[in-house]
């Protein structure tokens, strides 16, 4: 039996609807999604255990949380995922425009860049790593790239409430426009020829943005040409490498060394 037309509509909407939500989960990102003003908070579902450890965030948000058994936690996560007891709907963040939020100002800002990174394990470790160092912002392409989730907001353990992270329609245009800003695009690649640590002085005064592809394939040949430069990571190993979250904490390290301000 065909189902009706409003009935087809209804499922539509509620996908829809679904997909425009996120659920975050674990102490730490929960605990940073109450307590950001910025976050469009819907449904908490935690236990007794987790509601008195974050007794103080729910306050502050002025949620009324449901109270969950821990055996029969109702919430749509993925098997293994380690809630810990929390979970929050949330809507995702939005962070604006690229022009408005890469604004150069009197500072030399840093910007990473990623080119179909896509495990929100590394992402959520970059957006660590983008914090710890005062990147200004994370860009990747709506495409083809980790979207906002529990897996990655886990991950960056906090960090994704404050640390942009900005996905945009095509990479390539967006490092057109940073080029225009006055930013340098520095490329990471095995191959390249200078060392990061050999040209970061001479960018000590500059905006920079890193940018970084995903294992195995590296950067997209538009994504290279684009590039003003391309630099490698010195290894002590004739066979070294490093996956691309510690690629990216490593290269922010050497282009944040010297710099007054992001």
């Amino acid at each position: 039996m065909k189902k009706p037309a409003w009935v087809i509509e209804k499922e539509r909407a509620k996908r829809a609807a679904s997909a425009e939500t996120v659920w975050l989960f674990g102490l730490h990102a929960v605990r940073d999604a109450l307590m950001n003003p910025a976050r469009e908070r819907l449904r908490l579902v935690v236990t007794k255990n987790a509601a008195d450890r974050l007794a103080e965030a729910i306050a502050e948000a002025g949620m009324e949380p449901e109270i969950a058994d821990p055996r029969k936690f109702p919430v749509p996560l993925d098997p293994g995922s380690v809630h810990q007891g929390a979970a929050l709907e949330v809507k995702p963040l939005d962070w604006g425009k690229l022009r408005d939020l890469c604004q150069t100002g009197p500072h030399a800002p840093r910007l990473v860049l990623l080119d179909r990174v896509t495990d929100p394990h590394n992402v959520g470790a970059i957006l660590r790593s983008a914090e710890v160092f005062g990147a200004r912002a994370v860009i990747a392409p709506h495409r083809h790239s980790a979207p906002e989730t529990g897996a990655l907001a886990k991950t960056a353990s906090g960090a994704l409430e404050r640390q942009p992270y900005l996905r945009v329609k095509n990479l390539g245009d967006a490092m057109l426009e940073l080029r225009e800003m006055g930013y340098t695009l520095i490329g990471l690649a095995g191959e390249g020829e200078t060392v990061i640590d050999d040209l970061t002085p001479d960018l000590a005064d500059r905006p920079v943005a890193l940018v970084l592809g995903a294992e195995g394939p590296g950067l997209r040949e538009r994504t290279r040409e684009l590039c003003d430069h391309l630099v490698r990571i010195p290894f002590a190993g004739e066979f070294g490498s490093l996956n691309v979250s510690n690629a990216a904490a490593v290269s922010l390290y050497a282009v944040t060394r010297g710099v007054k301000g992001t």
